[in-house]
C-alpha cells in the first residue's frame, strides 16, 4: 500500500485542514504506511489501521472501519474491540447514526455526548448504555460509490476535539487507500487465475486434436460464445471435466 504525501500534507508539512500535522505524528504515519505496503491481505491492513487510529487520534479509545450497505446495514469490517462491533451493530438495527451520516451525507461527524444527543433518538441512548460516550466518524470512499467510515469512540464525553479530526483524515486517508488497493489487487489476482485456466485449456485441446494454440484458442471462443458463457468457465469446465461439447474441432 503507499500513500501519496502530497495528497495529504501540504509543502510545509500541514494537513488539508486548519492546523498542522506534527513532525513526530507525520514520522509514525509514514512508519505505519511503510509497515503495511508490504501486506496484501486486506484485513490485515485494516487491522493495523485500526489500531494506529486508537494510538494516534486524540480521544479514541476504540475503532472500528464500517461498510455501509443499502444505506442501512453497517458490516464492521474490523474493530479494535467488543464495544465497536457492538455500537456498529446497534446502528445497523435501527437504521441511524453516525456511521450512516458520516458515508452518505456528511464527511465529518462529531458527537459530543451520546447520552444527550438527539439526531437519532433510536440509537444514542442504546450506545450510551454501552459505554459510548462520545464518537467521531468519518467518511471513506472504499469501491466506486461504496462507502464506508472509521469510526472513533470515546470513553467520555466530549472525547474529540479539532485535532481529532484532522488525523482523523489522515488515518482514512490510509484506509481507502488499502481498499482500494487490495481491489487492485484482487482483480489482478483474477486475471491471473483466468490466464492459467485458459491456458491449460488449450493445453488439453491441443494434445487431444493436435491442434495450435491459437486453434485451441478459438475453439475455446467458439465455445465460449455458441454457450453464452464467459471464456473463464468454459476453460474451467473444460479442465475439470475434460468435455467441451457442442463445438466441432476447426478445419
Amino acid at each position: 500500500m503507499s500513500i501519496d504525501a502530497s495528497e495529504i500534507y501540504g509543502p510545509s508539512g500541514t494537513s488539508g485542514q486548519s492546523g498542522s500535522v506534527s513532525g513526530d505524528l507525520a514520522a509514525q504515519l509514514g512508519e505505519l504506511a511503510r509497515e503495511l505496503q508490504h501486506e496484501d491481505d486486506l484485513d490485515t491492513v485494516l487491522a493495523g489501521i485500526v489500531q494506529a487510529a486508537v494510538h494516534l487520534i486524540p480521544g479514541a479509545a476504540d475503532a472500528s472501519i464500517g461498510l455501509v450497505n443499502d444505506r442501512k446495514r453497517i458490516d464492521s469490517k474490523v474493530a479494535s474491540g467488543d464495544l465497536p462491533r457492538r455500537v456498529d451493530a446497534l446502528q445497523s438495527s435501527t437504521g441511524q447514526g453516525p456511521c450512516m451520516d458520516a458515508a452518505y451525507e456528511d464527511r465529518i461527524v462529531r458527537v459530543p455526548d451520546l447520552s444527550t444527543e438527539t439526531r437519532w433518538p433510536a440509537f444514542s441512548s442504546g450506545a450510551a448504555e454501552l459505554g459510548a460516550h462520545s464518537m467521531l466518524s468519518i467518511q471513506l470512499f472504499v469501491e466506486g460509490d461504496r462507502l464506508g467510515a472509521l469510526n472513533l469512540f470515546g470513553v467520555r464525553p466530549d472525547a474529540f476535539n479539532l485535532e481529532s479530526e484532522q488525523i482523523g483524515l489522515i488515518v482514512a486517508a490510509h484506509a481507502a487507500v488499502a481498499f482500494a488497493d487490495s481491489q487492485k489487487i484482487s482483480q489482478l489476482k483474477e486475471a491471473l487465475i483466468s490466464r492459467q485456466l485458459i491456458g491449460q485449456a488449450e493445453g488439453i485441446l491441443m494434445e487431444r486434436y493436435k491442434l495450435s494454440a491459437q486453434q485451441a484458442f478459438l475453439v475455446l471462443t467458439r465455445a465460449s460464445s455458441s454457450s453464452n458463457r464467459k471464456l473463464r468457465e468454459v476453460a474451467e469446465h473444460l479442465t475439470i471435466s475434460g468435455e467441451i461439447a457442442g463445438v466441432e474441432r476447426p478445419a
